[in-house]
C-alpha cells in the first residue's frame, strides 16, 4: 500500500479516533504515520528513526489511544520525553485525538511544577501518563506512582534523552515497568547507547526510518551571514528592520546569553522574552502562551529549553550562536516550516566557524545561501514603505481623518498642500522611524505591541531617545550635536583624547566594574555611548578604581536612560550605574577644592 493510496481509514483506527481526525481536519497520514501506526495497533514493538516535524506524536499517540481501556483508570500508557515543553506538547496532542473518547484522562508530569495537582490527579486516577524521566522518578520513589499497569510505553526523541544525560533513568524506569509489554522508541539519530536500549527492550520491533533527500524541512529557507561576533547585534537589529516575520526564536548558546541579549532586545523596542533552564516552569509556560497568542514576538532560547516548541506563529529562526554540531541545527530550524508551512532559518556564522558551515551543509545535504547585510538605504527604504502603508491604512478610515481637516485647511491657507504633507511627514517620522515593524501584520494594525513589556523579566519598552545601534562601518548618519541625541550614533573612529566643552555642567557616576574585572576606559566609553545614544564628546573623565569606576555625564540623564544604563554589561558585569553621591562612592577624580569650615554661631540669649 503506498502513501499516496493510504488513509486513516485505512489503518484500522477506531472510528473515535477518525472522527477526532475529521474534526481537527487531518486528512493523509505522514509517511511515518503510514508505516508506524500499523505494526502498533497491532501490538508489536516499533524502533523508529524520523526527525522532529515530520509527525511522529500522532504516529504512537493514536495506537496508544486504541488500546486504552476507558474502564479501568489506571496507568496503561507511559510517554517519556526530554524536556517539559516537549511532555506538555504529547499530552495536548492525546488529549485532543481522544476527544471522542469520553472520561479518557492523560496527566502531565514534569519537573519545575508543584507536585500537589499531579499527586490528586494520580489519586483520581488517569489513563495515559506523559512525562519527563526526572519526575518520574521522584513519583517512583515517593510512592505515588506505580507502572505495574503500563502496557504500552513510548520513549521519544531517544538521542536527546542521551544527550541530556537521562538514559540511566530511563533504564530504570523501564525496569520498573512489566516484562510484557509494548515499547515504541523514536530518535532522530540513533547513537549507540540508544541502539543498545533498543536491543535490550525492545522485542523484534518494526523498524521504520524516514529518509528524505534533505535532513531539514523543504519549506525552510536557509541563508547565513558571515559576521563577526562583536558586530552580530547591530546585524540581527538591522535584519529585525527589514525581514517581515512574525514571530522569531533567537538561539543563544547559554542562559546568560539568553538574558542578555533578550535584554538588548526589549530595549530596542521588541516584545521579547528569554527561556532557558532557569526560567521557572510557570513563567516558561506564560511565555510560550504568549508567543502563541502574539503577546510576543521575539523568543531568545537555548537549544534544551526551545526543545517540543511547536508554535504556528514563528516564521524565522535566527542562530545568533551557531550551534556546536549540526544535529543541533537540524533541530534549531524544525521549529518553523512544520505541518508544510513555510519558514526561514538564518544563521550567523564567525569567520573562524566556516568549516561548521561546511559540516551543516553536508549534514542537511543542502546549500546554505549566503545573505546581504542590510544597508542604510534598505533599512530607510523599509521605514518609508511602513509609514506609507500606516498613511494608506489610515486614509481607508476616513472617520479618523475628520478632527483633523480643519487644522489641514488652516495650514494650506498659509503654505502649499504639498509642503504640509512633507512636514507632517517629516514630523511624524522624526518620532517613529525607529520603531520595530509590525510583524507579519500592516504596521498600523498594532501600534502597541512593540512597546508591551517582556513577559516575567520586567523588561521596560524601549526608552524614546534610543535608536537602535548599527554597523560602525556602514553607518554614515550625522553625528549628533546634544547630549542623549534622538539619533543613532556616528561611525566611530580610532579612539582620541577630546576635550568636552568646559560649559557643559556634569554629573559624576558610579559604575560597579572596575581594573578588578578587566574594565578599560574605551569598553565603558563605547559601551555608554551605543546604549544610550551619546555621542562620545560628551563623555567626561573616566576613572577606573578597583572594583568600581567612576564616569563624568552630562547633566539631567532621562530616567529612561538612567534605568536602561543601569542593565548594560561591561567587562562580563552589568553598570549598575548610580550617582556618586548617593552611594557615598569616592570623590571624583578632579575634586573641587574644600572650603575651611567654620564653627556654627551660637544664637544670642534673649
Amino acid at each position: 500500500m503506498t502513501t499516496e493510496s493510504t488513509t486513516f481509514a485505512t489503518l484500522g483506527l477506531p472510528a473515535a479516533l477518525l472522527e477526532a481526525l475529521s474534526a481537527v481536519g487531518y486528512e493523509t497520514p505522514s509517511p511515518i504515520q503510514a508505516q508506524t501506526i500499523p505494526p502498533l495497533l497491532e501490538g508489536r514493538d516499533v524502533l523508529g528513526q524520523a526527525q522532529t516535524g515530520t509527525g511522529k506524536t500522532a504516529a504512537f499517540a493514536l495506537p496508544l489511544l486504541a488500546r486504552i481501556d476507558l474502564s479501568t483508570r489506571f496507568p496503561q500508557a507511559l510517554v517519556l520525553t526530554p524536556t517539559r515543553e516537549l511532555a506538555i506538547q504529547v499530552a495536548e496532542a492525546l488529549q485532543k485525538y481522544a476527544a471522542r473518547l469520553p472520561g479518557f484522562h492523560v496527566l502531565p508530569i514534569y519537573g519545575g511544577q508543584s507536585y500537589g495537582p499531579q499527586l490528586s490527579a494520580l489519586r483520581r486516577g488517569v489513563h495515559a501518563i506523559v512525562g519527563t524521566p526526572g519526575r518520574v522518578i521522584d513519583h517512583l520513589e515517593r510512592g505515588s506512582l506505580k507502572l505495574d499497569t503500563v502496557r504500552t510505553m513510548v520513549l521519544d526523541e531517544a538521542d536527546e534523552m542521551l544527550r541530556m544525560g537521562f538514559i540511566e533513568d530511563v533504564e530504570k524506569i523501564l525496569q520498573k515497568t512489566p516484562a510484557e509489554k509494548q515499547v515504541a522508541l523514536f530518535s532522530a539519530t540513533m547513537p549507540s547507547q540508544v541502539r543498545r536500549i533498543a536491543q535490550t527492550y525492545l522485542r523484534e520491533p518494526a523498524e521504520v526510518t524516514i529518509a528524505a533527500k534533505t535532513r531539514t524541512a523543504t519549506t525552510v529557507r536557509q541563508r547565513c551571514l558571515v559576521v563577526p561576533p562583536p558586530a552580530k547585534l547591530d546585524a540581527l537589529t538591522r535584519i529585525l528592520e527589514i525581514e517581515p516575520f512574525d514571530a522569531m526564536i533567537v538561539f543563544a548558546r547559554t542562559k546568560v546569553a539568553t538574558e542578555e541579549l533578550a535584554d538588548k532586545l526589549a530595549a530596542r523596542g521588541y516584545a521579547v522574552a528569554a527561556l532557558n533552564g532557569d526560567v521557572p516552569q510557570q513563567q516558561r509556560e506564560r511565555t510560550v502562551n504568549k508567543l502563541k497568542d502574539g503577546g510576543l514576538d521575539i523568543v531568545v532560547a537555548t537549544d534544551v529549553a526551545a526543545r517540543g516548541l511547536d508554535v504556528e506563529r514563528i516564521s524565522h529562526v535566527l542562530n545568533y550562536d551557531a550551534p556546536t554540531d549540526p544535529e543541533s541545527y537540524v533541530h534549531r530550524i524544525g521549529r518553523t516550516g512544520r505541518a508544510g508551512r513555510s519558514g526561514e532559518a538564518i544563521l550567523f556564522i564567525a569567520p573562524r566557524e566556516r568549516n561548521l558551515l561546511a559540516m551543516i551543509e553536508r549534514t542537511t545535504r543542502k546549500h546554505i545561501e549566503v545573505m546581504r547585510l542590510p544597508t542604510d538605504a534598505d533599512v530607510d527604504a523599509q521605514r518609508s514603505a511602513r509609514f506609507r502603508q500606516q498613511v494608506l491604512d489610515i486614509l481607508q478610515h476616513d472617520g479618523k481623518l475628520a478632527a483633523v481637516r480643519a487644522l489641514i485647511a488652516d495650514l494650506e491657507a498659509q503654505a502649499p498642500l504639498a509642503d504640509v504633507a512633507a512636514a507632517l511627514a517629516v514630523l511624524a517620522q522624526s518620532s517613529s522611524a525607529a520603531a520595530p515593524p509590525a510583524r507579519g501584520r500592516s504596521a498600523s494594525a498594532d501600534t502597541t505591541s512593540t512597546q508591551a513589556p517582556a513577559e516575567g523579566g520586567g523588561r521596560p519598552p524601549r526608552p524614546a531617545s534610543l535608536k537602535p545601534v548599527f554597523l560602525r562601518e556602514q553607518d554614515t548618519s550625522p553625528p549628533p550635536q546634544t547630549p542623549f541625541a534622538d539619533a543613532a550614533p556616528p561611525p566611530r573612529e580610532k579612539p582620541k583624547r577630546r576635550e568636552r566643552e568646559n560649559s557643559e555642567p556634569m554629573e559624576l557616576f558610579r559604575i560597579e566594574v572596575g581594573h578588578d574585572h578587566g574594565a578599560q576606559p574605551k569598553h565603558i566609553v563605547g559601551a555608554i555611548a551605543n546604549e544610550a545614544g551619546l555621542d562620545s564628546h560628551h563623555i567626561g573623565r573616566v576613572d577606573i578604581r578597583g572594583d568600581h569606576s567612576l564616569i563624568e555625564l552630562p547633566e539631567g540623564m532621562p530616567k529612561n536612560i538612567f534605568q536602561h544604563l543601569r542593565k548594560v554589561w561591561v567587562a562580563g558585569r552589568r553598570l549598575e550605574i548610580s550617582r556618586a553621591d548617593g552611594r557615598g562612592a569616592a570623590a571624583p577624580s578632579r575634586p573641587a577644592p574644600r572650603k575651611p569650615q567654620k564653627k556654627p554661631r551660637k544664637p544670642p540669649r534673649r
